[in-house]
């Protein structure tokens, strides 16, 4: 059953966006995962919010009113200020081939990082989950081909991966973000989607832990080309950050954290040389794009997920549980 609620935020008088969505999926969680993240990106805080809520671990931060919607058949969703209330919990040990780390909702079912969490946190920032955090070299990544799409350490003929020196900052996904392999991008030398979430660098100072949850908001973008696959590195800082209120675009980076994005850049340029693989490039002229640009990347890959988990683009071997 959907439901609506009605929030009330006394502290601005915004106009909502609404997103008209009509609910032709196969089952109501994959239509709550779409309603949840058919937001306006960057649109402001709003005052008046409709908020389509099925899922069990969304809880409001502001009043809300909540009643049944008289029509199955379809909703209204818009920007909303929903944060998840979600749990990690490990199974096995680290860096063991069984380790791994699931994510529960508040009742203690299991739930998809990758699926569930909105991407939306509202007022142009979105949720982060933290990978790998910084100063750290093994190689975790989201199991988007098993049931719940745990966290894992990635292998390589049986063996766990690691980086072959520590990254610099931390690592991880945005969720409901899915870059289609089959979408050549024209802006980027034609170049397709590695089949993965929107991978992003959190710059802040603090050290993140695996499964952590934060909100950032985006900076700029890297266009990196891994072996003919389009990868993005979106650039963003947590909210939680002393000098996030300092940075809005790439140039407040260059500005605040110097020589950051050359040495992004040049780490996810060459960490695979020492394995003997060549060097990996970037398109857009090897230079970080805009917040502008990284939010146009973060519409269309939310874009191309929705159309996965409603089986609208062929699935593969990737859960979409």
């Amino acid at each position: 059953m959907f439901f609506r609620c009605l929030l009330i935020d006394l502290n601005s008088l915004s106009s909502c966006f609404f997103n008209y969505a009509k609910s032709h999926l196969p089952s109501s969680m994959a239509a709550a995962r779409v309603m949840a993240s058919t937001t306006t990106i960057g649109a402001s805080s709003s005052s008046l919010l409709l908020k389509a809520a099925a899922s069990p671990f969304f809880k409001p931060q502001c009043v809300s009113f909540c009643f049944k919607l008289a029509s199955k058949n379809r909703t209204f969703a818009c920007s909303a200020l929903y944060r998840p209330d979600v749990q990690i919990k490990e199974e096995g040990l680290p860096e063991t081939l069984d380790y791994r780390v699931f994510f529960l909702d508040n009742s203690g079912k299991k739930v998809s990082p990758w699926h569930d969490i909105p991407l939306h946190v509202g007022d142009g920032t979105f949720n982060f989950i933290c990978e790998i955090p910084k100063e750290s070299s093994a190689k975790m990544e989201v199991a988007t081909d098993e049931v719940f799409t745990p966290i894992k350490q990635d292998t390589k003929k049986g063996k766990l991966r690691y980086y072959p020196y520590n990254i610099n900052w931390n690592y991880g996904l945005l969720p409901q973000t899915w870059e289609d392999p089959s979408f050549a991008n024209t802006e980027v030398d034609g170049a397709f989607g590695d089949n993965d979430p929107v991978d992003v660098v959190e710059i802040g100072e603090s050290r993140g832990k695996i499964g952590q949850l934060m909100k950032v908001k985006p900076l700029g973008c890297l266009a990196m080309i891994d072996e003919g696959e389009l990868d993005w590195k979106i650039i963003a800082i947590s909210l939680d950050d002393p000098r996030a209120s300092l940075v809005n675009d790439v140039e407040d980076v260059e500005k605040h954290f110097p020589g950051t994005l050359t040495a992004i850049r040049d780490w996810f340029r060459d960490y695979k040389i020492p394995d003997g693989k060549p060097a990996n490039n970037f398109g857009l002229g090897n230079k970080a794009a805009s917040k502008d640009y990284a939010l146009k990347v973060i519409t269309e890959t939310n874009e191309s997920w929705a159309k996965l988990v409603k089986r609208s683009t062929p699935a593969g071997e990737l859960s979409l549980v």
